[in-house]
């Protein structure tokens, strides 16, 4: 039995036009995300059949296609709920999301410059990669990373609360290769409250994700 499973989309297809069309969203979700889902699990049965047969030659490419592949299928995971056609706008105390505003603000002195950050890191990624918003444990803060690939550049412990695809994939056939105003049109379908509730999950797992300062 696999391991992972490609789970299904939290809306049909069309939920997030004109920002993202039915087409990206179909392939992007039933080609690409199916893609890394299949990868992991191949891996890991290559892993297993290595342990079997004590031939570990290629354990360095399998342990780099197991990160690759099984970071893709959990950005992915994240980035469809990190999403919804009724979102959009600065999260706000009058919306049940006032701990994740006030995060952002004594993280980035302001949602203004948290979300120039982002949009940054997330446009200027070289090749292809992901901007987060992440949880880090050791500070108790939020940060921005760039994610090379799926799986590079990150910090040891932290949660991703927020992702931004930047992969051509996500965006191509309807931006070509306008990546940054792709980006900048995310901010019109972030879901805060999902972004909200990762938050608040991460935050009450700190203690299990870092047991030492």
């Amino acid at each position: 039995m696999a391991t992972y499973t490609l789970p299904e989309l939290p809306y049909d297809y069309a939920a997030l036009e004109p920002v993202i069309n039915p087409q990206i969203i179909e392939l992007h979700h039933d080609k690409h995300h199916a893609a890394y889902v299949k990868g992991a699990n191949d891996t890991l049965e290559q892993l297993e059949e290595a342990r079997d047969k004590e031939a570990w030659g290629a354990i360095n490419g399998l342990q780099k296609n197991l990160a690759f592949h099984l970071s893709g299928h959990i950005l992915h995971s994240i980035y469809w709920h990190n999403m919804t056609g009724d979102g959009g706008g600065e999260p706000l105390a009058a919306d049940g999301v006032g701990d994740l505003a006030d995060a952002i603000a004594e993280s980035f002195g302001s949602y203004a410059g948290f979300k120039s950050q982002l949009t940054k890191a997330a446009a200027t990624t070289q090749g292809s990669g992901w901007g987060v918003l992440a949880y880090e444990p050791v500070s108790g803060g939020l940060i921005v990373e760039q994610v090379y690939d799926h799986q590079g550049n990150v910090g040891q412990g932290s949660v991703p609360i927020l992702v931004f695809d930047a992969w051509e994939h996500a965006f191509y056939l309807q931006y070509k290769n306008q990546k940054v105003d792709f980006i900048e049109a995310m901010w019109r379908v972030v879901n805060w409250q999902d972004v909200a509730k990762r938050y608040a999950a991460a935050r009450e797992r700190a203690d299990v994700l870092l047991l030492a300062p």
